[in-house]
């Protein structure tokens, strides 16, 4: 069985790969995944569904760990994202027309391994921040 941290790479180097089939199969059928926005995806649809929003919206999205730490079943990461909003992106609400800017978004996920899947997913990251690099709050744009 894998170890928990090559877990937690593979299924970001399915992301970095635009890897639908084999981000969708890191996931454990039960997963739960939280991310900003109150958002909760349960199951492993859900899940590869959410990603594969981010994917489509940035085509040219890259996620690298900038830190990690793994206790047991438990990997914490520091995550830079980095993509061209190039496409609509979908969210749980709402929809955000392309823009064409690049943004960096500084991240933090906790995720937990089981089986050799990924059990729960903890993702936190800065809504303002996201929202001022793509250009749609002026006044943090200008500081972005």
């Amino acid at each position: 069985m894998r170890k928990t941290r090559d877990v937690v790479a593979a299924s970001l180097e399915a992301f970095n790969d635009h890897d639908e089939r084999r981000i969708r199969a890191l996931y454990a059928d039960d997963v739960i995944l939280e991310a900003p926005g109150e958002l909760r995806c349960d199951g492993a649809e859900a899940a590869t569904r959410y990603l594969l929003s981010w994917l489509r919206a940035f085509p040219d999205a890259r996620i690298r760990v900038e830190t990690e730490v793994a206790n047991g079943d438990w990997v914490a990461q520091r995550l830079l994202f980095e993509g061209t909003h190039e496409e609509t992106w979908i969210g749980p609400e709402d929809e955000v027309p392309a823009t064409g800017r690049r943004v960096r978004i500084v991240a933090v996920q906790l995720v937990r391994v089981s089986g050799g899947r990924i059990v729960e997913a903890y993702l936190s990251f800065d809504q303002a921040q996201v929202l001022a690099e793509l250009g749609l709050v002026p006044e943090l744009a200008a500081r972005a």
